[in-house]
């Protein structure tokens, strides 16, 4: 099975359908399990109905609906930014604000990991350096320069190494420097910092200008992307002709989204439940690779694939970047896994480990 492609007739959840057999589904980015979860769905049905299928006019029209500045609104307080800018996609809203940013740089420092939504045109990361490697050659960098206005681009997670990263020394550069430091939180919604509303709080500073972009579409599952930022920022960003030319994300998942927030805050704690479970099942397995608090673990025994398969499980394992580049595995915990999806699970990791013993 490994290698070739499937087509679905229904959508992700815990368990998959596949040539007539049913799999356990430790894959995708639905961290939180909200893409299947009915009192989300419900609510989605329910503002479908009320706001429609899209809303495919620019945010500029004189005809607007309120729900993209509540959404806006609420998610800036509740993130700790100033103000959001709400559009159609993460990759959106990674373009656009490189596109702003990136014009007042005199540097721009890449992070290995970087994903290709904030990449400047033309310009591309150093992947043959670790994260430390980078962050070591940035300081170094740093102190030998005049003063100068530099942007940092990065990630706040890697989710191909399950590596949550530390920006906490940016504010070193920043003594020296004009900083502003360009996060993409795509990986982190509904699962790092502030409860579901991502890093800005943990990694904003008074010394440098934080800007957080990224999907709403993995852990919070809503067709959109936002960016976070000072007032400042996000005026110039709705400025430009990317944003005021795109049409914004759905109107009705924005407007689930607001309803539901209690039932994502319980999504969460499921969630961490579930990763904290997993974690200290496998600790002693030393294939898998993965922190208590992130829901992506990853596996380096590409033979256990076929295995897993076998036994009813299906993981993340694909060639990453390229198809010639070596096969990366990763055990995706949900909140919709239950604790026999667990337990099922771990158990056969177990028994392939001791049948290597």
């Amino acid at each position: 099975m490994a290698g070739k492609i499937h087509f679905l007739e229904e959508g992700i959840g815990r368990t998959i359908q596949l040539e007539g057999r049913e799999f356990l589904y430790f894959s995708g980015t639905s961290y939180l399990g909200m893409t299947q979860n009915p009192e989300f769905l419900k609510s989605i049905s329910h503002h479908l109905q009320k706001w429609g299928s899209n809303h495919g006019q620019s945010r500029l029209n004189n005809i607007r609906i309120p729900v993209f500045d509540e959404f806006e609104s609420y998610f800036s307080e509740n993130s700790g930014a100033e103000d959001a800018a709400a559009l159609s996609s993460g990759f959106i809203a990674g373009i656009v604000s490189t596109q702003l940013l990136a014009k007042d740089a005199d540097k721009i420092w890449i992070a290995p990991d970087a994903h290709p939504a904030i990449l400047p045109e033309g310009l591309f990361p150093n992947t043959q350096l670790s994260f430390t490697q980078w962050k070591n050659e940035c300081l170094g960098t740093s102190k030998s320069l005049k003063s100068q206005r530099i942007l940092i681009l990065g990630n706040a997670v890697d989710a191909f190494t399950a590596q949550i990263h530390d920006y906490s020394w940016i504010k070193e550069i920043s003594d020296s420097h004009e900083v502003t430091f360009l996060v993409d939180d795509s990986h982190a919604f509904g699962v790092l910092g502030k409860r579901i509303f991502g890093t800005y709080i943990q990694w904003n500073a008074p010394t440098y200008n934080l800007v957080v972009c990224g999907s709403l579409g993995k852990g919070l599952a809503i067709p959109a992307g936002i960016v976070l930022g000072n007032r400042e920022t996000i005026q110039k960003l709705r400025g430009t002709a990317l944003y005021g030319g795109a049409s914004p994300g759905s109107p009705a998942h924005l407007a689930a989204f607001l309803e539901c927030q209690s039932v994502f805050e319980s999504q969460q704690t499921g969630l961490f439940k579930n990763c904290l479970e997993f974690y200290k099942a496998i600790s002693e397995i030393q294939e898998i690779e993965g922190l208590s608090n992130y829901p992506v673990f990853k596996l380096t025994k590409d033979s256990w694939i076929p295995k897993l398969e076998e036994e009813g499980i299906i993981i993340s394992s694909f060639r990453y970047p390229t198809v010639d580049s070596p096969l990366i595995n990763r055990i995706i915990i949900s909140a919709f896994h239950q604790p026999d999806d667990i337990s099922h699970l771990v158990q056969t990791l177990k028994e392939l480990k001791s049948n290597e013993a």
